[in-house]
């Protein structure tokens, strides 16, 4: 009996593990769960073919609660809970009686439950061999299935009744909602169409199964998608017939794994996978829908397969690739299949800054078309007319030649494809990388003798253009004096510069009789208008109040002021009205609103568009600090004064705010302005005010751009509520402990460029230091932002204040 105790504890230690694995199998009871970790373990069916649980989601610390094949050798998701909000390490997913499937994250907050109502308590769940996960009460009814719920993939024995859908992912690799559906429609049509993400509005088909009822035989309606067993999809209809989405022979389930999956790129395609294990081949395509993505879709109200100003062109597997056309370039570096952006500068206000010159070229493209953007068409014209009839027209982005006629097309062009019968586009491109002109601002210089050391402050650029920020200038111009200013004015007439001059009856008729207010402030009201420049141009009309004793003077000092800048990243002044009491501000409307409005919505905007407009707000704070003739400090950078344009790029409005200093002098005393959350410590401590507190400022930015939370954040009801409340302490505190997953609340996108989010961090955390003389200059801001310099480990933001 000694002699076989050793030899039982042998056996013991290995029977235990088999045991415990083979507790994964078969049933799962109330109570069981699962956590993320790199070797968690699942829940796999009892053929050992599916499993359920956690799969690493791009080596992130993050997973994604999920079913794949199990003995596939990479990896296949067919269903997916969380796409939408990845899991974190330590998450957890339970079977509960009341809630079913329940995921929660470390902190206990849920991420996922099974949606809706569900009558009955749960007992069971089990993971099907045909890769289904039921939810099951104690008599083993079921209560909930993940065929019923299905996400990009369907499987053999699995059907989908009218209402059903399948929705793509974003990418290979990024589960978010995609911008592809596959739905039986409840007239019976299977149909496959795009979205306009982040809505739910769905543009027309691009595949029709056409199995409806017509107008006599209602038998014949498609009443279910069905995948068999077999291998074979089809519709089955009313009448029990079958519309076969495809004949070709599958091979047998026996030797072969099948799914069908719709691809994050619109195909939707029937692959198998050979079971043998000794196996190295990969997933097979037998058979795809539709033949030709490309054409066959058409979206009148949507961008088509590519993004907006993009080609769409169909490889040999049938799969869309798209591509921008020279001189564009993409919108989101790290997005192939997104929108493309024009690599230069085009528009009826730019062009007109330079009338008659010969600005553009055109790139010849062949079987090339945009055959939803046409704005004009004209018959009986020859190329040599329709090149210079878009050449001509400030509007014209393409011209398209087919046979005798000439169609124009305008910007973003869409549904971009390759075919056959697309004639010829002649897409305008500028001759040059051209920018505009500093020249459009010929100011009279001062002598030097009448220079003065006083200080200048700057008054509003674009008003109350973005609705509330204004109502501190008048404390600000009322407390200083502008004697040399007013002598510069004086030798520099408003009349004599090169900006357009409207008179009060053009800028009435332009407002409409000055109908729709934008926005007011201290100094005025501003309205949307229309101005006619060889086309219709969107303004913003700043009318200043007459009745304010110091209104000439602040409209003269803007005027001369705004004439000596002139950036890509700040708002432009088009023109003026100086009649009798009459003082008026003409600027560009843009029509993407404010990064406020951007950042804080309902959806979080994409992390290399937010980079982007981050880099952009410290160009444009770069050129005020440095490089325009007289320093400029704004004094009040957020993100209601920035403005988007078409393309999202980032505009830096309403120098309202703004002291301007002369060239001799390096910093001023002044009364605190700014916003609350954004203005810097030595607003308060009777210190010099240099541009640094502009730095301050975008430091502060920075990080609502990072997290699409705002800077003070008093309504959070979480746990730790109060530590997250002030973004600036928060976001230190997160650097220093290493989590910036918790920071950025597991951005997906952010995450995946983790690099980058720690370097921008490090730079936000530079820019808000106490001390001003460790705040970096924008020129430096802008060094590290793109790399140029590295970033060294900043220091506690607020030594004086911050209790370690």
């Amino acid at each position: 009996m000694a002699f076989l105790l050793p030899q039982i504890l042998v056996c013991l230690t290995i029977l235990l593990p088999l045991s415990a694995v083979a507790q994964t199998n078969g049933n799962i009871t109330v109570g069981d769960s699962l956590i993320a970790t790199d070797n968690s373990s699942s829940w796999v069916s009892p053929s050992g073919y599916f499993a359920f649980g956690f799969s690493p989601y791009n080596g992130k610390d993050l997973y994604l609660l999920s079913i794949w094949f199990a003995k596939v050798p990479n990896r296949t998701i067919v269903w997916y809970a969380n796409g939408d909000k990845p899991a974190p390490r330590g998450s957890k997913v339970e079977l509960t009686a009341d809630r079913r499937l329940v995921l929660t994250d470390p902190r206990e907050e849920v991420l996922w439950t099974i949606p809706g109502t569900i009558p009955g308590i749960a007992a069971y769940g089990s993971m099907s061999n045909t890769g289904n996960f039921v939810v099951e009460d104690s008599s083993f009814n079921p209560l909930w299935e993940s065929f019923n719920n299905p996400t990009d993939t369907i499987l053999p024995g699995q059907s989908m009744g009218r209402g059903g859908m399948l929705s793509s992912r974003q990418s290979e690799t990024n589960f978010s909602q995609g911008r592809f559906q596959l739905r039986l429609l409840q007239d019976g049509n299977l149909v496959l169409n795009t979205i306009n993400l982040p809505s739910s509005y769905a543009n027309e088909a691009y595949y029709k199964s056409d199995t409806t009822s017509g107008d006599s035989n209602t038998s014949t309606a498609g009443k279910e998608l069905i995948f068999n067993e077999t291998g074979y999809m089809y519709v089955l209809r009313e009448n029990n017939q079958q519309f076969l989405l495809n004949n070709t022979q599958v091979g047998s389930v026996n030797d072969f794994y099948f799914r069908a999956t719709l691809n994050f790129d619109g195909v939707f395609a029937l692959y198998s996978h050979p079971k043998a294990s000794n196996s190295n081949r990969s997933w097979s395509p037998l058979w795809s829908i539709p033949d030709n993505i490309c054409i066959n879709n058409l979206a009148t109200k949507g961008s088509g397969i590519c993004g907006y100003n993009s080609i769409c062109n169909l490889t040999a597997d049938k799969r869309p690739m798209c591509e921008c056309p020279n001189r564009y370039s993409l919108l989101n570096p790290n997005d192939p299949y997104g929108s493309c952006k024009p690599d230069f500068i085009q528009g009826c206000e730019e062009d007109l800054l330079i009338p008659g010159e010969d600005l553009y070229s055109f790139e010849e493209l062949t079987n090339i078309n945009w055959p939803e953007s046409d704005y004009a068409v004209f018959s009986n014209y020859n190329e040599d007319q329709c090149r210079q009839s878009c050449l001509e027209d400030c509007m014209c982005a393409v011209a398209n030649i087919g046979g005798t006629n000439c169609w124009k097309k305008k910007l973003p062009l869409s549904n971009g494809r390759v075919e056959s019968t697309g004639g010829k586009s002649l897409i305008k491109i500028r001759k040059d990388n051209f920018t505009l002109p500093d020249s459009r601002f010929p100011i009279s210089e001062p002598k030097k003798k009448k220079q003065d050391p006083w200080t200048v402050i700057g008054s509003v650029l674009l008003g109350g253009s973005v609705f509330v920020n204004i109502v501190l200038i008048g404390a600000v111009c009322l407390g200083f004096t502008f004697k040399k200013v007013q002598k510069v004015i004086a030798n520099s007439s408003v009349a004599d510069m090169n900006w357009r001059r409207f008179t009060y009856k053009e800028l009435v008729e332009a407002t409409d009789g000055f109908k729709e207010e934008l926005g007011k402030g201290a100094f005025g009201v501003v309205y949307k208008g229309k101005i006619q420049m060889r086309s219709t141009v969107l303004v913003a009309v700043k009318k200043l109040h007459s009745s304010f004793q110091g209104s000439d003077r602040e409209f003269k000092t803007e005027v001369n002021i705004i004439g000596q800048t002139h950036h890509k990243n700040l708002v432009r002044l088009l023109g003026f009205c100086d009649e009798g009491q009459q003082r008026l501000l003409v600027y560009e409307f843009l029509s993407n609103g404010t990064l406020a409005d951007f950042l804080f919505g309902d959806s979080r905007p994409c992390w290399n568009r937010r980079i982007q407009i981050a880099t952009a707000i410290a160009r444009g704070l770069l050129y005020l600090h440095e490089e325009c003739s007289t320093q400029i400090i704004h004094c009040d950078i957020k993100p209601q004064n920035i403005l988007l344009d078409d393309y999202y790029t980032a505009r830096i409005s309403d120098f309202g705010l703004a002291k301007l200093l002369m060239m001799d002098q390096s910093h001023t005393n002044t009364a605190i302005r700014g916003t609350k959350g954004y203005v810097a410590p030595e607003w308060f401590r009777n210190m010099a005010i240099t541009a640094k507190v502009d730095v301050f400022s975008y430091g502060v930015v920075l990080l609502e751009i990072i997290c699409c939370r705002r800077s003070v954040k008093m309504d959070m009801e979480s746990d730790g509520a109060e530590e997250k409340a002030i973004l600036t302490d928060w976001a230190y505190d997160c650097y220093r402990e290493g989590t910036l997953d918790a920071l950025v609340e597991y951005d997906e996108e952010a995450l995946d460029d983790r690099k980058k989010l720690e370097r921008f961090v490090m730079i936000a955390i530079w820019c808000i230091q106490e001390d001003p003389s460790l705040r970096p200059t924008m020129r430096k801001i802008t060094q590290m932002l793109e790399e140029v310099v590295e970033v060294p480990v900043p220091p506690c933001p607020c030594p004086f204040t911050k209790t370690v």
